[in-house]
């Protein structure tokens, strides 16, 4: 283990914990590997997500209300 890694505890369910030594031998990767691999890919998606809602925040906004009538003026429901 690297000087620049932290060690921590994580508690998992019984049966995800399972599933993943089994990956982990199969791939012949850590445990600990495998659930970084999870968290890095975890929050590309957030900062992706983030990144899409910067890009839509000068957008208007619109109201729920007045887009259904406005679907209903043009009787499109």
């Amino acid at each position: 283990m690297s000087d620049l890694q932290k060690r921590t505890t994580i508690y998992f369910d019984p049966n995800i914990h399972r599933v993943l030594r089994i990956k982990s031998a199969e791939l012949d990767r850590s445990v600990s590997e495998l659930v970084n691999e999870a968290v890095k890919l975890s929050l590309a998606e957030d900062a992706e997500d983030l990144a899409a809602f910067d890009d839509r925040a000068h957008e208007p906004n619109l109201l729920f209300e007045d887009v259904v009538k406005e679907l209903k003026l043009r009787g499109e429901i």
